[in-house]
């Protein structure tokens, strides 16, 4: 893709491009079962947005997604973290 467009990106949203692909890489292999591997998934994603989670909103994502199996994507995580 064109290195402009994501340099784009990166200034409007203030968000490195590296880090969100080093992030989707690491998805895909990851276990969505394992509570552990969820948790770090959440943190990585509100590191990544700079915007904490508590400890409640990180347990009803978790909840969400090892108990209920919900799908684990962007949109998932930033519904939840926006009702907050």
């Amino acid at each position: 893709m064109d290195n402009g467009f994501f340099k784009n990106i990166e200034k409007k949203t203030g968000v490195n491009m590296k880090d969100i692909f080093d992030l989707a890489n690491s998805l895909q292999n990851a276990n969505f079962k394992d509570e552990k591997t969820v948790r770090n998934v959440i943190r990585r994603v509100s590191q990544i947005a700079n915007k904490p989670v508590n400890k409640e909103m990180e347990d009803q994502i978790v909840k969400s997604i090892v108990n209920d199996g919900k799908q684990l994507d962007f949109n998932t995580i930033a519904q939840m973290m926006n009702k907050k």
